[in-house]
């Protein structure tokens, strides 16, 4: 429990004390975040959290110039090599490009300080490029993320791609969700997979409540406690943001 609450309070220090430097003057900067509950840590639909509840808190920093840079932690259970806390380091940019249509370029390194070293490497880095466009109500998002040959991926990469479709229903809070992913390469079981989620959010004032539907094709090992992080599940969560 103490690891699992000393990378957050991490996650939220270092951003504020910047924060404190480079505001004044300048409104240049602004800063968001929050934390999440969820019943259980579903990573492009395979469970890093062996279907447990997990404490997810973000920040993020960004200038007006479409910049930003932010942080993202959670507890998981995915064996000693991994440790038990994840926390993803992130940068990009986003701009839109046309009416309707947003881009977003960035990169992520997926860190794991309690690793254990002795099973070798666990961090490693990921590209992604998003694009989001506005049909009507509904919006399209499409993403690319690629992973190349790092020695913590077995010297191997991946390729994942998605899908996301989000609509909001007209005078209420609750959005409608759902997407479609396929992953090939050193983060996939098997080689490769596809995962779907379907489900809905309601957000109240800073608060947030969300229910999905989420599984995917994973072969089955006949191993129970490895093919229950591949099951179909629901996954609950409520956040609150700032």
């Amino acid at each position: 429990m103490l690891r699992l609450l000393a990378v957050p309070a991490l996650l939220f220090a270092v951003p504020a004390a910047g924060q404190e430097i480079t505001d004044p003057p300048s409104s240049a900067l602004s800063v968001s975040g929050g934390v999440d509950l969820v019943s259980d840590y579903r990573f492009r639909g395979l469970s890093l959290s062996d279907k447990d509840v997990a404490v997810q808190p973000t920040i993020t920093v960004t200038h007006d110039s479409g910049f930003y840079l932010g942080a993202w932690g959670s507890n998981i259970d995915a064996g000693p090599a991994r440790g038990d806390v994840e926390a993803q380091l992130y940068g990009g940019y986003e701009a839109q490009i046309a009416s309707g249509t947003r881009l977003d370029l960035g990169a992520t390194y997926y860190w794991y300080p309690y690793g254990d070293k002795a099973f070798g490497p666990s961090d490693f880095g990921e590209a992604s490029a998003r694009l989001s466009y506005m049909l009507g109500p509904v919006e399209a998002t499409g993403m690319v993320a690629y992973a190349w040959d790092q020695a913590a991926l077995g010297d191997a990469d991946n390729l994942y791609l998605r899908l996301g479709l989000s609509s909001g229903i007209p005078n209420t809070p609750v959005t409608l969700k759902a997407s479609v992913g396929h992953s090939d390469g050193a983060l996939a079981p098997g080689g490769d997979y596809r995962d779907w989620s379907l489900g809905a959010s309601a957000t109240f004032d800073r608060f947030t409540l969300g229910l999905k539907y989420v599984d995917t094709d994973v072969r089955k090992t006949g191993v129970k406690a490895i093919d229950r992080r591949y099951d179909a599940t629901v996954v609950a969560s409520l956040g609150f943001s700032f």
